[in-house]
């Protein structure tokens, strides 16, 4: 029969296990999850060897006679992602039990979202009205943007629903949207034909965030798990690509006339105006805290200004990457801010960095299409 002591080692295990697994659901780097596991297995006095992919973690005993495995059975939401990021703070620290962990994950896990489903809806339209003011500021794209930003939003609520429809709802909204634009640009001549107006209603299926864990695993010898994520994430820029030109061969466009020509009618105010409004639906969509509204805008505004500083000195083909590089300087300078209390400063600086992660996905939207165009 196992000792009391054996059975609160276990319950540590499991709870490292799955801590683990949460963060992998939730996208965190590879290294980041491997901090997180070992710091809290020390705290728990624990001797472990670990092993971090993005769809698998394993934990185990020094000696061998230990084993759990956790796979991310559930993807974290971005709403979801702040109180998996206060736990993260908080397990290394020993504060809190292996019991207690446990069942915040499992709060995480059921949380409800912040607002009804017809609100996120209305969120992704704004955000993709928003977006559409950045990269193509045109009455047309305003108002198409954001009516297929309904049309997308609801086919995602679908796509959570139904899994089936969920694999292929990239290519099936790039295919309904391409075939729209295409189709009504073609009988009354709007001049839509340009990539930049898919853009906005399709942002949120480019893989922007992937892409960029990819290229840093890689870059810090995560070979695995590097190599993984740059492989999703070109799949699925190959399923908005076959979704496109199986949309334009129906309509009638030949692939010459798919460029990523751009226009602005409406004026140098507008890509500014369409970051702040994509912030807004993005705090719909998403659902974060009301404090982060503040944070998110700094943020958008910050990855805004480094796409454009990168189109003026390199180009608008390095454009992305010159927005991505000031979103991850931005998103360390957060998380390594002062902070008064110095008992309190390792665990605060845990959590900025945890939160930092977090806020970095709607804002790799911004940059996003810019560099893919």
């Amino acid at each position: 029969m196992p000792s009391e002591q054996d059975q609160r080692d276990a319950a540590a295990y499991q709870f490292v296990a799955a801590l683990g697994a949460a963060m992998a659901s939730a996208n965190y780097p590879v290294t980041m999850i491997r901090d997180a596991m070992a710091a809290t297995s020390r705290a728990y006095g624990l001797d472990v060897q670990l092993l971090a992919l993005p769809n698998y973690v394993q934990v185990g005993s020094e000696t061998g006679d230990s084993l759990y495995i956790a796979n991310p059975d559930f993807d974290v939401r971005y709403d979801q992602s702040f109180q998996l990021a206060k736990l993260v703070a908080r397990a290394p620290s020993g504060s809190v039990t292996p019991e207690e962990g446990m069942a915040e994950l499992d709060r995480i896990r059921h949380q409800q979202r912040r607002f009804p489903v017809w609100v996120t809806v209305f969120g992704y339209a704004v955000q993709s009205a928003g977006l559409a003011l950045i990269l193509q500021p045109t009455p047309w794209s305003l108002v198409g943007a954001a009516t297929l930003g309904l049309l997308v939003g609801a086919l995602s609520v679908v796509g959570r629903r139904i899994e089936a429809i969920g694999y292929m709802l990239p290519t099936i909204c790039a295919f309904l949207v391409a075939f729209i634009v295409f189709t009504f640009n073609s009988r009354w001549h709007v001049g839509a034909d340009s990539l930049r107006a898919l853009a906005a209603p399709l942002a949120t299926f480019l893989p922007g965030a992937a892409i960029t864990l990819a290229v840093i695993e890689l870059s810090t010898q995560h070979v695995v798990s590097g190599a993984s994520r740059l492989v999703a994430g070109f799949m699925q820029i190959a399923q908005l690509a076959f979704g496109i030109l199986i949309a334009a061969q129906l309509a009638g466009i030949a692939d010459t006339n798919l460029d990523t020509t751009e226009f602005n009618r409406l004026g140098a105010w507008a890509p500014l105006l369409g970051v702040v409004i994509y912030g807004l639906g993005a705090m719909l969509y998403f659902g974060p805290p009301t404090s982060f509204l503040p944070w998110m805008l700094l943020m958008l505004l910050t990855a805004y200004g480094g796409q454009w500083v990168g189109n003026a000195v390199l180009g608008s083909y390095a454009s992305g990457f010159g927005g991505g590089l000031t979103l991850i300087m931005f998103a360390v300078a957060i998380s390594h801010r002062r902070v008064r209390r110095h008992a309190d400063l390792d665990r605060r600086r845990r959590a900025d960095r945890a939160a930092a992660m977090a806020g970095c996905d709607p804002a790799h939207v911004v940059t996003e299409p810019a560099g893919h165009a």
